[in-house]
């Protein structure tokens, strides 16, 4: 599903955000990516989702090859992997139900698909009675689970999480990973980058470390250790 061959990512006059980093993740998998500020966790994101292009290195999404991705084939690209961020990045004079819709809208999705697509999005993460709220109505955790729902709205076979716990308290960042392994269980495979030690370490899956832009562990089960 997603792999990185040998990939160095150098940022002018003299950092290196990535060095030489492989790894592979399998279709399915449910994946922590953990490091401390500054050892490339937020850049494996950009190049996954072509904001950044690498320097060194093959880059594999399924079948697409993200190192030779032509700009035309981007908007695509992107449409196959759902990104939630820390920060929400809701439209705050849009509902719930526009600010998923509008995800839909902007690639020119029939109007008469868009409101099933919005309801289905919104029952699996449990908002079904939040449709007609603004950003402003609604709870850190509902808003993310907003954004986790507008992420879902393309059926992604990759979810990229970046730091999608960073603003909530511990029993809403429970219920935020407790969703992501429900949408993991459906079969879509889940790359979380985060510093939560806590959460890392209570489900106990496959955890890539970062330190300086290297790959210094790679665990089944992993823990997060630094």
């Amino acid at each position: 599903m997603i792999k990185f061959a040998n990939v160095t990512k150098f940022y002018r006059p003299n950092t290196y955000a990535l060095r030489n980093v492989s790894f592979h993740i399998k279709p399915g998998e449910f994946v922590s990516i953990v490091g401390q500020s500054g050892a490339g966790k937020s850049t494996i994101i950009k190049l996954l989702t072509a904001e950044e292009k690498a320097d060194e290195g093959k880059i594999i999404i399924g079948e697409w090859d993200i190192t030779k991705v032509r700009p035309s084939e981007i908007p695509t690209l992107r449409r196959q992997i759902g990104v939630v961020f820390q920060d929400f990045k809701l439209l705050a004079k849009k509902t719930v139900y526009e600010n998923i819709a509008f995800a839909l809208e902007v690639i020119n999705t029939p109007q008469r698909q868009i409101k099933p697509i919005v309801k289905q999005v919104l029952k699996i993460v449990g908002l079904e009675n939040k449709i007609n709220y603004f950003p402003r109505q609604l709870s850190s955790g509902e808003a993310q689970r907003v954004v986790i729902a507008r992420s879902l709205v393309h059926r992604p076979k990759i979810l990229l999480a970046d730091e999608p716990t960073g603003n909530l308290d511990p029993i809403t960042t429970r219920d935020i990973i407790e969703l992501l392994t429900k949408i993991n269980e459906f079969g879509t495979t889940i790359l979380l980058v985060t510093h939560n030690r806590e959460i890392v370490n209570f489900f106990k899956k496959r955890v890539i470390t970062l330190d300086r832009g290297v790959v210094i562990g790679d665990q089944i089960r992993g823990r997060y250790v630094i």
